[in-house]
């Protein structure tokens, strides 16, 4: 992806990349450290009917720099209500993956509108639904993988240079697909090439537990419609923690994608889009 521009929210700016025509979406990248190029081009078929706003968040990708002590969930979910106001969006859905789900699930908590949807794709309400991951990754398979991802994990408290989080996030991809040695790892590679890596903001939230979620026991404020998706193969963010926010927020919608584990926009796209295209669909006919 190319082009994009940045836009002033008070204290700094967020670089946004725009596909298509409609309804806004806001989409929210995962990592922390990563940008929009992410999604690659995986979401595209929806621009077709809808404008995607790519982010890049706070701190990261081509973003203006911002302090330190801003690299927060709270903060980064207030970016996201800065940025429809910059922009003048009015109604608009927000669709965030892993870290950028809790970013996503942040922001519906914080700042509940009946008018907003949010799609909340492979993320948790509390950080209690990661606990799991060390054992995940000592159980990992192939055994001749495990080392691959356990160190990739490791040195994320380390890693001062893009180089290194490139390299880093590589070496972990097979932990985040159903099949390890799934031929669609490298074409992913590929299709997600250029991004700004962003070494500090992903050992800031490394050292916290990635942000710290916790808004299990206030989900119910969520006030407008929201779609959660989840990989049934998780061993990052589990199905259990995409059933607690179904089942947390009146009116969710759950869907899990059978064949998939983290990256269900890759491992079954056309299965992923759909499933927010009949959401989105379904919200802006309303």
């Amino acid at each position: 992806m190319s082009g994009g521009r940045l836009i002033d929210i008070g204290d700094t700016a967020l670089h946004v990349v725009e596909r298509g025509e409609g309804p806004p979406v806001i989409v929210l990248h995962g990592g922390p450290g990563l940008d929009h190029h992410e999604f690659a081009d995986y979401l595209d078929p929806l621009a077709d009917g809808y404008r995607l706003l790519l982010v890049d968040q706070r701190g990261q990708g081509r973003s203006g720099p911002s302090a330190e002590s801003t690299w927060t969930l709270e903060q980064m979910a207030a970016d996201v209500g800065a940025l429809g106001r910059a922009l003048g969006l009015g109604r608009h859905a927000v669709l965030g993956h892993s870290f950028g789900a809790f970013v996503a699930l942040q922001h519906a908590v914080d700042a509940p509108d009946a008018g907003r949807a949010t799609i909340v794709s492979d993320g948790v309400p509390s950080t209690r639904f990661l606990a799991h991951v060390d054992q995940a990754l000592a159980d990992f398979e192939p055994v001749e993988l495990r080392d691959q991802v356990a160190s990739a994990w490791a040195r994320e408290s380390e890693a001062h240079s893009a180089v290194e989080v490139e390299s880093l996030l590589r070496d972990q991809l097979p932990f985040y697909f159903a099949d390890p040695r799934d031929e669609r790892i490298a074409e992913y590679e590929e299709r997600a090439a250029d991004a700004a890596y962003s070494p500090d903001v992903l050992r800031h939230f490394e050292a916290i537990d990635y942000g710290m979620i916790e808004v299990e026991d206030r989900l119910d404020r969520v006030a407008g419609p929201m779609l959660v998706l989840v990989g049934r193969h998780e061993r990052t963010c589990p199905v259990a923690a995409s059933e607690a926010i179904a089942a947390g927020v009146a009116g969710a919608e759950l869907v899990v994608l059978e064949h998939s584990a983290h990256m269900g926009f890759v491992e079954e796209p056309e299965a992923y889009v759909a499933a927010v295209r009949s959401f989105l669909d379904r919200w802006t006919s309303v």
